[in-house]
Parts: structure tokens; sequence; C-alpha cells
């Protein structure tokens, strides 16, 4: 059963949240994050990405970058842009894109449950990510940023989580690209040792996002354990920082794919090829998208066209062989442009679906790229599934947004 607890969360004052909190590390890179914080002195990305306070070229992991990383962590909170609650607590986070929110619960999560597999993951991830990310833990000895868990729906905690969201928030803006995020400080004992215990009813957490975080986090905590003599299991490296929402909250988005050229066939061929597993339809110029599971948006040559996956192609009782990037990657990569390593062939690239369609058209039109595919996205019921079955999501399935925002809280290890 899940354990979690709750904790003494490192977070700004009210009025400077706006100005500490960030994008996570991940999705940008230093220059980005650069422009991002010129002129703030208390943007997170000085922590996070401490690159920045260096000349542009400087390579992020080179020991002085880490040790500013360190010492901008200790500024923070010497000049009380980052301040340590007093008491234990839970809190409620809250996310809003185009009308629509989505509520979780962040916890302090345990250790061991990920050692055991009772936090469950559907990437692969890369020893080279990890120790990177490791190194920050290590060194700050506190996770700065949040991993991105789902629970299956739980009506109690569907309770908690409406009761907390009617009291006044902690924090409550709206970021720079237009996503709202609210913030609630859970202080009462009766509900904390409620979560708690609900917590513990449910068999197993769902890794959404950050699996390298999560890695990294876990391991940290796995190390300092092995090290210490007298460990007990009860320190608090024993958890890390996560945020945990009902499945029911998050939503999926499409994570489509571009292709430089046609692996040698004129778009004719490629067409007609198409024929035998799927059933090919011209849309005309206007952009199309995918309709339901198995069905595809293809782009070429300026013109939309629907794929849909022949009877026999898929395998619906097969938790991998009934996603559409497998039929995809299977069918159309493989077998038609000779591309069968997705994480590291150059010849295609992957779009998040919250660029739109339009990026996909545009990439075409420009002549970066011959052809442009939409994939329906993957549901919380297929994710889970295949964490369940102890199976691995093909690379680039995945797309979740809104991001957690980081900075609304730390946890310190000790």
């Amino acid at each position: 059963m899940a354990k979690v607890k709750p904790f003494r969360g490192v977070r700004p004052p009210r009025e400077l949240v706006t100005e500490v909190a960030s994008k996570p590390y991940d999705v940008l890179n230093s220059e980005e994050a650069r422009a991002e914080a010129e002129g703030n002195p208390k943007s997170l990305y000085h922590i996070i990405k401490p690159e920045i306070d260096f000349a542009p070229g400087t390579d992020e992991h080179s020991p002085e970058v880490y040790d500013k990383a360190v010492e901008n962590f200790r500024t923070f909170q010497q000049n009380g842009w980052l301040v340590q609650d007093d008491t234990d607590h839970y809190y409620i986070y809250a996310q809003t894109m185009n009308g629509r929110t989505q509520y979780g619960i962040v916890v302090a999560a345990n250790v061991e449950d990920y050692m055991t597999g009772k936090i469950k993951k559907h990437e692969l991830t890369r020893r080279d990510k990890e120790e990177d990310r490791m190194k920050h833990v290590r060194i700050q000895n506190a996770n700065i940023e949040p991993v991105f868990f789902a629970f299956p729906d739980n009506r109690v905690l569907e309770d908690v989580i409406a009761s907390v969201a009617k009291s006044e928030p902690e924090y409550d803006f709206v970021a720079p690209d237009g996503f709202g995020h609210t913030f609630w400080v859970i202080s009462d004992h009766a509900l904390i040792d409620l979560i708690t215990k609900e917590f513990a009813k449910i068999p197993y957490l769902y890794i959404a996002d950050g699996h390298h975080r999560t890695a990294a986090a876990a391991l940290v905590g796995n190390e300092k354990a092995r090290l210490n003599p007298h460990h007990t299991g009860n320190e608090e490296y024993n958890y890390f920082l996560a945020v945990a929402f009902p499945a029911s909250h998050l939503k999926i988005m499409d994570y489509n794919r571009v292709v430089r050229d046609l692996n040698g066939l004129s778009p004719a061929e490629f067409l007609e090829k198409l024929e035998f597993n799927f059933e090919v339809e011209d849309m005309g110029e206007i952009i199309y998208e995918p309709k339901k599971l198995h069905n595809f948006s293809l782009y070429l040559e300026g013109r939309w066209y629907s794929l849909t996956a022949r009877p026999g192609t898929y395998d619906d009782n097969d938790p991998i062989g009934v996603l559409d990037v497998t039929i995809s990657s299977d069918l159309i990569l493989r077998d038609l442009l000779g591309i069968t390593d997705l994480r590291s062939d150059k010849r295609i690239d992957f779009v998040g679906g919250i660029r739109g369609l339009g990026e996909l058209k545009r990439r075409v039109d420009s002549g970066e790229m011959a052809m442009a595919l939409a994939l329906f996205p993957v549901s919380m019921k297929q994710l889970m599934d295949i964490a369940d079955s102890g199976n691995i999501m093909p690379p680039k399935t995945t797309w979740f947004e809104p991001k957690l925002r980081s900075g609304l809280v730390i946890h310190k290890l000790d």
C-alpha cells in the first residue's frame, strides 16, 4: 500500500510566489531560462538552471555550476525568498488550462515504494540523465522540483480536495504562459491523518511525468539509507516530493511525429503502400485531427489524410499492441520509412500536442520535413494498464500539460 507523509515545505512568501516560481528545468534550454530570469534575482532558475549565472556556453554540468546551485539555494533562504514551514503539512495544488482544472495532493512519497515497485513506471530511464538529477538532489540535500504522480480515483481524497478548495488559497496566480496555479496549505491535523490513511489503502501510485526525477530522488534516498549506520527508516531522506493527482483529473495530450524524408518513395508510392494496412481518405487542405483510437492524421504535400488501421493490424487485448504509437511505429515508421530506433534516428522528430497540428503543417510546409503524423492521445487507463502489466511504453508516447510549476514548495531531506 502507498506510504506517504506530510512534510515541512520550503516555499516562497505569498507576495513573492510569482517572482520565484518557474517552469520545470527540462522544458526550456539555458538561453530560454536566462531570458525568462533576466532582471529577476528571485527566479528559481538561479537554483535549477544555475548556468544562467555564468557566461553563455558554460557547461551546465561543470563543478562550479553545481556549486552555484547550492550557493543560490542558501541565498534564497537567507534572504527570506524561500521559508520553511514550522510544522508538517500536506498541500493541494490546482492547475488550470483552457478552462479545465485538475487538483493534486502534494505529498512526501516513499523511497522504498519506488524500489519495490509500488510506485509504477511506464517509461525506461537513462542512467546518465538519472545521475545528473541525482547530483542536484545530493548537493542540495533537497527535492527542489516535484514529480508528477497519478493514483486510482478515491472518493475520500476527492472529498478532501473539494473541501480544501473552498477555502482561501495560499497562492493563486496565472503564469506568463496563461496557465493558472492555485495552492492551499492543509493545517488541520484530522485532515492530515485522513490523507495519510487513505493513501495507505491505495495499492499503487503511477508516475505520470518525471521518470528521471523520480528515479533520481529515490536513488539518493536509498543511497543515504545505505550510508547511515543508524538508519531507522523514519528519516526525511526516505521520502521525496511528489504531486499526486486522481487519474480521472488528468488528460494526456497527443504526441506527434514529423519525418524528414519518405525513404526513397514518391508521395504517390507512399500513399499506395499505406493502403495495405490503412483505409486512406483524402481530407483536403483543412487540418484534420484524429477522431478516435486507431485513426491517424497524415499531412503530406499540402494535404491532410485520414488513416484508419484495418482490423487485424492491432491487438486490443495487448496493452502495448493496442497503442496507436505501436501501430504507427511498426507499420509506417519501421516498415515503410525504415525508422527503427525512435530514440536516436535523426530522420524523425516529435511535437507535443500543446503546439497544435498547425505546428506539424508549418514544419512540413517549410521544407524541413517531408510528412507529419498525428496520433489520437493515449488514455490514463492505457497508461495504468501498461504499468500494471509490467510493460514499458514506446518512446515519445505521452505528453502531459500543464507542467507542474517549480518553486511552489520544496522538500528538504534532513
